[in-house]
């Protein structure tokens, strides 16, 4: 079985059996340098993926009914989040963004088949496009400087996502972890060495402090990249 298929398998199995009526299943999924590096230490964005990766990548954001990523990801990359390595559907295109700063000329708002949702903490909006969608979470008068994470994963659900996939960057990723709403996992490591930034950051200082496992385990190689993924496993369910 090819490598894209066995992720194929997995994922639809892991989406089928989701039994949480609250919010969609979460894959979590980004590239990393084998010293787990996602950024150099100036801060500069970094394509680690192969083509044989990158095209995985493609596969899974068609598996998923939505793609999300934080407004730090928008400013940096400007990403699309569309499929364009993979015969497959677009994904809906999610924004954490909890002081709208997503500027009007970002290629998110300028979507090939999608409004962009745009999910904010804040009650007003500069964002003018027919390809974007502001949606408040939460209070919109509280002082919160994060979209609560919990009532927009409800508030996904309620709108039709069964499933969704997290692409980061390093601060959604964390918190993400930290809120212990991330079901599988894929991750993919790049032959390089480059002592940078990590992607998740002070995972034991969370409330429950258990360590986060990742079982059962999988592996495979997309070219010169490693592929690594599995279901999430929290605390007691880890042992």
């Amino acid at each position: 079985m090819s490598l894209n298929r066995q992720i194929e398998v997995w994922l639809h199995s892991r989406i089928e059996s989701f039994r949480q009526a609250d919010r969609p299943f979460i894959t979590l999924t980004y590239a990393q340098s084998w010293d787990g590096s996602v950024t150099n230490r100036c801060g500069e964005t970094l394509n680690f993926s192969g083509p044989e990766s990158t095209q995985i990548t493609h596969q899974l954001r068609s598996l998923h009914d939505g793609i999300l990523v934080g407004i730090g990801t928008i400013l940096s990359d400007d990403p699309q989040l569309t499929v364009r390595e993979w015969d497959g559907p677009n994904p809906q295109p999610v924004v954490l963004d909890s002081q709208l700063r997503t500027p009007p000329t970002a290629r998110i708002c300028h979507h090939p088949d999608k409004a962009c949702w745009i999910l904010t903490s804040s009650g007003e909006s500069d964002i003018l496009s027919e390809h974007a969608s502001v949606i408040p979470v939460g209070d919109s008068d509280s002082e919160r400087q994060e979209v609560p994470l919990t009532a927009a994963m409800k508030l996904l659900k309620e709108r039709g996502l069964n499933s969704l996939m997290v692409e980061g960057g390093a601060t959604v990723i964390t918190a993400f972890l930290k809120a212990g709403l991330v079901d599988g996992l894929v991750l993919t490591v790049a032959p390089r060495l480059l002592g940078g930034y990590k992607a998740i950051d002070e995972l034991l200082a969370s409330d429950s402090g258990e360590p986060l496992l990742i079982k059962p385990i999988h592996t495979g190689q997309a070219g010169s990249d490693l592929v690594v993924w599995g279901d999430l496993q929290y605390g007691d369910s880890a042992a």
